[in-house]
């Protein structure tokens, strides 16, 4: 009598029973790895703030990304570093801008074998660092989306598969849909940052992509980190309007918003694994303090966990590597 009839250590004593019972399964196929170009650059150049990332050469990230294909990992997102930068970041839809040749040229490398997704923002573009036109001091929400159309098109014209806006302006995705239609792309699809938060996770990447606000920051037009029923009527306006895909961003922090959103909507979910977030493991693991794979692929396993169904992550490549050794 007392003895436990209930023994549910008899599916944790092998790694085969584990596998057998395993919940959630992580996949290269689940992953996207963000990538940085720079414009005029001759070879990749590692960025102290990310340690292990690189800001490349278009001859560099065409070969990251043949890496990345034979990891099997199925889609990139691109972030561009131009040369020049004005008050309105006109470089961001000029035809021969430094995503738009790099889309040219890793397309005609990988071919369908990549997804190929560029970052649709302003903020690596403005002189000022903000991701819209500016009016005064404060972003013009509807003159930023004329910008963020004419960079859809742009974009789409040099061979993405999807574009992602990612700077949070009301009626963002609405207004790139139309551009999109009406350019005659109608098959390019939308990856919206549908619940971007004002977070501090992001330093490291700011740094990397060259983007700081020059002046106060992005509070205005990006999620309070207290709010997660806004973030859902944020998504659900980014769904309505045509989204294919809703982004959440942080997602350690956001579990909780990721897993309403699933939830919610049961869409396409993606959740970004941001620099901040890469970089308290990376410099835990540099210090001894962790194991860098098992706390990497177990942070990956509770974002899918949590809902996501697509996860960027600058862990794509070694995760992918991993993950296929088994």
């Amino acid at each position: 009598m007392g003895f436990p009839e209930r023994r549910l250590r008899r599916l944790r004593r092998t790694e085969r029973l584990r596998d057998m019972v395993r919940e959630t399964v992580l996949g290269p196929a689940d992953l996207i790895a963000p990538l940085f170009v720079k414009e005029g650059a001759v070879r990749p150049m590692p960025i102290k703030a990310l340690p292990g990332q690189m800001q490349h050469a278009p001859t560099s990230l065409i070969e990251e990304c043949g890496a990345l294909v034979e990891a099997g990992v199925p889609a990139v997102m691109l972030f561009g570093i131009p040369a020049h930068k004005d008050e309105t970041g006109s470089a961001a839809w000029d035809p021969s801008g430094v995503v738009q040749q790099t889309l040219r040229q890793v397309r005609a490398e990988a071919g369908d074998r990549l997804v190929l997704i560029p970052d649709l923002c302003l903020c690596e573009y403005t002189s000022h660092g903000h991701c819209g036109i500016l009016s005064g001091r404060a972003v013009d929400n509807d003159a930023t989306l004329e910008a963020y159309a004419r960079i859809a098109v742009s974009y789409a014209e040099a061979g993405a598969d999807f574009v992602a806006p990612s700077g949070m302006m009301d009626g963002q995705v609405r207004a790139i849909r139309h551009a999109l239609d009406a350019a005659g792309h109608a098959g390019v699809g939308i990856l919206a940052y549908a619940a971007k938060y004002a977070s501090a996770f992001f330093e490291p990447f700011r740094h990397a992509a060259e983007s700081a606000p020059r002046f106060g920051d992005r509070r205005a037009y990006q999620l309070d980190p207290a709010n997660a029923d806004e973030a859902l009527r944020e998504v659900r306006l980014d769904i309505d309007e045509g989204a294919d895909i809703v982004m959440v961003k942080p997602a350690l922090p956001y579990l909780d918003v990721l897993a309403r959103v699933k939830a919610a909507f049961g869409m396409p979910t993606a959740a970004y694994h941001v620099s901040g977030e890469y970089v308290m493991l990376k410099a835990a693991a540099a210090n001894g303090w962790l194991d860098e794979t098992r706390a990497m692929l177990e942070v990956l396993t509770a974002i899918k966990r949590a809902g996501a169904d697509l996860i960027l992550t600058y862990f794509a490549r070694p995760a992918a590597d991993r993950l296929r050794r088994g």
